[in-house]
């Protein structure tokens, strides 16, 4: 199926309209359960056009079982849409909706940019707190980059018609769970590499290794952007030098982590 909108992209995932919910979420949720601080609320009222929680995936409109172990509790999968006016926070807003909803969450951002409709996909593995088992903890948050869904380049296009519900394990919700993350791991890797690549027997270990590379990455690129701006005031021709080995080294570190993904 050929994707051109948020709506085609929808009708590719081939969700069950039993599953289908699309009910409205109101601000004031997330105002008044204490989670938010000013900078979130900020967020929240300035960047957030409005949320809709389009599926709620569980056993009694899927056939797919709950997982729960010593570590995590995946009774059902919930999609949620968030229109955004701006795109630049979308991560912050992506983490306080996680730290809201006691679900774990698929979250489908969309945000008009340069006069196109971009599309994010936000995912979150979500443990329980072994000091307190009503709290969740949430790791290994992970974001695509903005997709362009009037024109998507081909690993993009192989990215979104992965994510087709035929697709994914239906094992547990669990499972379900990590087979989108692994796409949406692959995609963040294939931004680097060219290459969408899926394991054709995925391994948790695997889809983690490629997740630390990434965040490698993001950390070493942060890295090199701070020096990059004490570069710019440096005087001194020595400590010129010496800044520029450290932007030289951090690069091939990058370069050799690129190869790796």
């Amino acid at each position: 199926m050929k994707i051109t909108d948020f709506d085609s992209f929808l009708q590719s995932l081939g969700i069950p309209k039993a599953c289908e919910l699309n009910k409205p979420i109101y601000k004031k949720m997330f105002l008044d359960n204490g989670i938010l601080d000013a900078t979130d609320k900020k967020c929240l009222r300035d960047d957030v056009e409005k949320i809709r929680w389009l599926y709620t995936l569980k056993p009694s409109t899927i056939n797919i079982a709950p997982h729960h172990d010593k570590e995590r509790e995946y009774p059902e999968v919930a999609i949620l849409h968030i229109e955004l006016t701006s795109p630049d926070r979308f991560k912050r807003i992506a983490h306080f909706v996680n730290r809201s909803i006691p679900y774990p969450l698929v979250l489908l951002f969309t945000c008009e940019i340069e006069g196109k409709d971009g599309l994010s996909f936000s995912l979150a593995d979500k443990r329980i707190n072994q000091a307190d088992k009503e709290k969740w903890v949430i790791e290994n948050s992970i974001h695509t980059n903005w997709i362009n869904l009037a024109d998507h380049s081909e690993t993009e296009s192989q990215f979104l018609n992965s994510l087709a519900i035929n697709n994914l394990s239906f094992k547990n919700f669990w499972n379900f769970y990590k087979t989108l993350t692994d796409r949406a791991i692959a995609i963040n890797c294939a931004s680097y590499s060219g290459e969408f690549s899926l394991d054709c027997q995925p391994s948790e270990g695997r889809s983690q290794d490629r997740l630390a590379m990434l965040h490698n990455i993001e950390k070493l690129e942060a890295t090199k952007s701070e020096i990059a701006s004490r570069l710019k005031k440096e005087k001194q021709m020595g400590r010129q030098v010496e800044l520029n080995t450290q932007v030289k080294q951090i690069n091939d570190k990058i370069a050799q982590i690129k190869s790796d993904l």
